[in-house]
């Protein structure tokens, strides 16, 4: 190993890492599934190591977020710290699944091959498919390499308004995922398909993202964006079409353009709702006559990043919650312990809560500790709770008043989908438990990577699919939009189970 080099091991994975004398972990760890939530301002908390072997030195941002018993013994906040010695971390983040799709879509008949490309905001996803057949043929996956800058689009946003590059570091990485997906058989690939939120669209295609960075979030840049594989430097024939899907307005990204085509709405002669459950809640609800589509803020409570104890949906996370028997169980992703608790888990937990009469309507802890115990050492504060309201109370609000303008009711929608790896893995049970969806739950259809699915069915569109008239709402401009997310606050009634 180089002199110039200093080498990191991370555990409990037992990932080495070499990286440069002097660099910063931020720039080093990302890649290796450590995320930095708040993108290194060193308020969050979420990068949180713990040094085994070496030493950190103390920075003024740890001594402010640690007490200090845990800095003596080896606490620190990973954005802050700089690689001098070999070190030894234990990492609170260290694994997640990217959701891909297994869906099997018809073929175009025509010769080639297409990438169909999901570029999340955490997470990317890339498929290989042969437009004769419909066949994928191969599938890469990786971490958004942007996770260093924040794990949310605003921190994104702020960090590109300051002066940073981030579309450089996202096209970089999607090249050697293609090279992998065309293993020698590039001259066939004709198109590539990509699609995300309004953000990562921007990001990409170095589009000015300053009109997202405030009210009323317009942008006069949602349009369809296309690319040559020179431009990219990706390693792909001259003539291959690259293009990065129109946004549908605001925050409603071409994820969710595509998640429309995925769950069929634009034929359906019933009508559907798609939405997908984040930092930015966007709602889609309509059938082959009229779609309407609205984002509303949820903030990051369904990402768990505002949560004391959470963390994404990794090795260590508690994903779900029961009881049986009058005791609560918990459901831990990974070969591990309780180290905290991903959205999911958080949904489950609060359920209960309320189920047992532990947690009140009010949202308040009716124990007064302002403590609710979840699993080993994972508990939720009162504070945790509080968020989730807010969360699912614009949620709910959103949908209620995306009913109103088309003039329907809850019991009109025939199917709710939810898209996304947080809409994969919540139990319908209790999201309408919490009041978070106000529908039925046996209508309500975990939908996995709608995204992706929608991106290879445009992939494999001869023509461009038909859509009925369409509509972005601005629920934020909408009067009505505080009164009913003020009455979404409170949790149902369900009282303690006998």
């Amino acid at each position: 190993m180089s002199a110039e080099k200093v080498r990191i091991q991370l555990e409990p994975s037992g990932i080495l890492v070499e990286v440069q004398r002097g660099a910063s972990l931020q720039s080093s760890l990302p890649l290796h599934g450590i995320e930095f939530p708040c993108g290194g301002t060193g308020l969050c908390g979420g990068c949180r190591v713990h040094v085994l072997s070496g030493s950190l030195p103390i920075t003024e941002q740890d001594g402010l977020f640690f007490p200090p018993e845990d800095l003596a013994s080896g606490w620190r906040l990973a954005c802050q710290a700089i690689a001098n010695v070999p070190l030894v971390l234990e990492c609170e983040q260290w694994h997640m699944d990217v959701l891909g799709d297994n869906s099997i879509l018809p073929g175009t008949g025509k010769k080639g091959l297409g990438i169909a490309i999901d570029l999340g905001t955490t997470t990317i996803a890339a498929q290989l498919v042969d437009l004769a057949t419909g066949n994928v043929l191969g599938v890469e996956t990786e971490l958004n390499p942007q996770a260093p800058f924040g794990s949310d689009v605003m921190s994104r946003i702020r960090t590109v308004l300051a002066g940073r590059d981030l579309a450089t570091v996202v096209h970089a990485a999607l090249r050697p995922m293609i090279a992998k997906l065309a293993r020698g058989r590039e001259h066939e690939i004709i198109e590539v398909v990509l699609v995300g939120n309004s953000v990562m669209h921007h990001l990409f295609s170095r589009l000015n993202v300053e009109p997202l960075s405030h009210a009323p979030f317009h942008s006069p840049n949602l349009g369809e964006q296309r690319f040559s594989a020179d431009e990219l430097r990706w390693p792909l024939p001259v003539p291959c079409s690259i293009r990065f899907v129109r946004c549908l307005g605001g925050f409603v990204g071409s994820d969710i353009l595509a998640g429309i085509f995925a769950v069929g709405m634009p034929t359906s002669q019933e009508m559907l709702a798609l939405v997908d459950l984040g930092t930015n809640g966007e709602i889609a609800i309509g059938n082959r006559d009229r779609i309407l589509y609205a984002s509303t803020a949820a903030g990051p409570a369904f990402e768990a990043a505002s949560i004391r104890m959470g963390m994404r949906a990794s090795t260590g996370a508690v994903s779900r919650v029961s009881r049986s028997n009058g005791e609560i169980h918990a459901t831990v992703i990974g070969d591990a312990g309780p180290r905290g608790i991903c959205g999911s888990g958080l949904v489950d937990a609060v359920a209960v809560g309320l189920e047992t009469g532990a947690i009140l309507p009010s949202g308040r802890i009716a124990n007064g500790t302002k403590l609710f115990p979840v699993a080993g050492p994972v508990v939720l504060h009162q504070g945790d709770i509080r968020e989730l309201q807010l969360a699912k109370a614009a949620i709910a609000a959103g949908f209620r008043l995306l009913l109103k303008t088309l003039g329907a009711k809850p019991d009109d929608l025939e199917r709710i989908h939810l898209a996304g790896a947080f809409g994969n893995y919540i139990q319908a049970e209790s999201a309408v438990g919490i009041g978070l969806l106000e529908f039925p739950w046996q209508r309500i259809v975990p939908s996995g990577n709608t995204a992706l699915r929608g991106a290879k069915m445009l992939l494999l569109s001869a023509n461009r699919p038909p859509l009925p008239p369409m509509e972005h709402i601005a629920l934020a401009a909408d009067p009505d939009f505080q009164d009913q997310f003020v009455s979404c606050m409170s949790f149902p009634e369900i009282g303690p189970a006998v």
